[in-house]
């Protein structure tokens, strides 16, 4: 018997299971830590007059063991997956069609994306006509428009949801492998032939891959190991992890393996469902304290638009410092590291300026999937949206 083997036979299949307040945990910290992140990478200067926008961590090998922390997007996948397979099943247990989750998903995330991207770039184009310099405004736009390929390898994978949970409760094996294997092959052609473009075909196999581990937990398949086994799987997959850098195919950096996308964010999203498995008990007792749990509703409800928005937000932040002229250190001097927490809370109150000035997008509820408007009407607000 394998380490995924014995699944519960009372939800592979079934209509899906009920929600899981670890997960709503985990993707709130996720939400939070990738808002740090972000901010923690922005590098900005002014020099002469002349503003400058760069990426800090790029080439910094203090940064590589950091990222395996803090590299979340394998963990959003694996959640989504968990929701969209969980979703799919109630759906489908009520008559509802494979059309009508993708639209309904597709709804959601689409109308708060809209209006962001319609104001960034409203707000890229007042910036020209004001006299800012098009090198900085195609640098705001590019550093802006960065986590957005989150956002069209998400409405992919979302929309294969009930085809691959179809092929799941078939061939799980069969299909967890197809993928892993389709990971593998990009990855020989890559690094076989030179050619880093060929790299991002694996924005479907990886991704796909790694939501499909959120199918195996929500059919109990992982819940249900042993404590032992779960530490081993999670010590098999950070030493294969360490093995695929040590040949020298692969930077250690989890970010420089996330473009393009490699097959060790598949072995990382094994190792984070193995070590959320192990903690998930803990997670949950954490998730039932009052306090935790109006916060990660506050966050659970309004992910999309905290998302879309930070980095507008942190463009805005910046630009007021520079406007009333505060000064900005040299990125990595003693001046810089020690202003950043400054820097980070101040990031983190201009987003949630901005997300309540604009989550309306996101909160304004239209039917969800399969449910009629005056079920829809009388769900609370942190009940009827959940994030991605």
């Amino acid at each position: 018997m394998t380490l995924l083997d014995r699944p519960r036979t009372d939800t592979v299949g079934s209509a899906g299971a009920p929600r899981d307040a670890a997960m709503d945990l985990v993707r709130a910290a996720c939400l939070v830590v990738v808002v740090a992140l972000h901010a923690f990478m922005a590098g900005i200067t002014v020099t002469g007059g002349e503003i400058g926008v760069t990426n800090v961590v790029i080439g910094q090998d203090w940064f590589a063991p950091m990222s395996w922390i803090v590299q979340m997007m394998p963990l959003f996948f694996l959640v989504g997956g968990f929701a969209g397979v969980t979703q799919w099943r109630r759906m489908r247990a009520r008559g509802d069609s494979a059309v009508t989750f993708v639209t309904g998903r597709l709804r959601r995330l689409a109308v708060p994306a809209i209006a962001a991207f319609g104001v960034i770039g409203a707000g890229l184009s007042l910036a020209l006509a004001a006299g800012v310099s098009p090198e900085l405004v195609g640098e705001l736009g590019f550093r802006m428009a960065q986590p957005m390929w989150f956002l069209g390898v998400y409405v992919g994978a979302t929309a294969l949801v009930p085809l691959l949970t179809w092929a799941h409760e078939r061939a799980p094996w069969a299909t967890l492998g197809a993928m892993v294997l389709g990971v593998v092959a990009v990855d020989a052609l890559r690094l076989g032939t030179g050619i880093e473009a060929l790299g991002y075909l694996n924005l479907a196999f990886v991704w796909l891959a790694v939501q499909q581990l959120g199918f195996w937990w929500a059919d109990g398949r992982v819940a249900t190991l042993p404590r032992g086994r779960l530490i081993v799987g999670l010590a098999a997959s950070v030493a294969t992890l360490a093995a695929l850098f040590a040949s020298g195919a692969y930077s250690p950096d989890m970010y420089v393996n996330l473009n393009p996308p490699t097959v060790c964010l598949v072995v990382l999203g094994a190792a984070q469902l193995f070590a959320f498995a192990l903690a998930a008990p803990r997670l949950r007792r954490v998730a039932a304290r009052p306090r935790v749990s109006a916060a990660v509703d506050a966050v659970g409800s309004r992910s999309m638009t905290i998302y879309l928005w930070h980095m507008p937000a942190l463009v805005l932040f910046a630009a007021v410092l520079v406007g009333v002229g505060v000064p900005f250190a040299e990125p990595l001097s003693l001046a810089w590291w020690l202003t950043r927490p400054a820097w980070l809370v101040g990031v983190g109150v201009a987003t949630a300026l901005l997300v309540m000035l604009t989550d309306r997008f996101e909160r304004r509820r239209m039917p969800l999937p399969g449910a009629s408007a005056a079920t829809t009407a009388r769900a609370p607000a942190s009940r009827r949206h959940r994030g991605p």
